[in-house]
């Protein structure tokens, strides 16, 4: 996610983002396109100085409520890395 972590911290808009990470502006705007329906980013237009409208992108902000049921979901993939045993203690102790 090289756009994304271009825009970590800042907004920026799409030119000046290609030339930030070498991408040509209609594929990188493709990208953005597909991360702002995404919920990833987030997209504003605004009108410069001259008039030239810009379309400025940020990070979206991200929360993640963890619940047991999802620990539960994590615990259950990492269950050929470790002793089933221990997958499925944590699964009990999430219930």
């Amino acid at each position: 996610m090289c756009q994304e972590s271009a825009l970590t911290g800042r907004r920026n808009y799409v030119s000046a983002l290609a030339r930030e990470i070498g991408m040509g502006r209609p594929l990188l705007h493709m990208h953005l396109k597909l991360l702002e329906a995404a919920g990833l980013v987030i997209g504003s237009l605004e009108v410069a100085e001259g008039g030239k409208s810009m379309k400025y992108f940020e990070v979206a902000p991200l929360l993640y409520e963890l619940t047991p049921q999802l620990l539960a979901r994590v615990v259950s993939t990492l269950s050929e890395t470790c002793p089933k045993e221990t997958a499925e203690a944590a699964k009990e102790e999430a219930k």
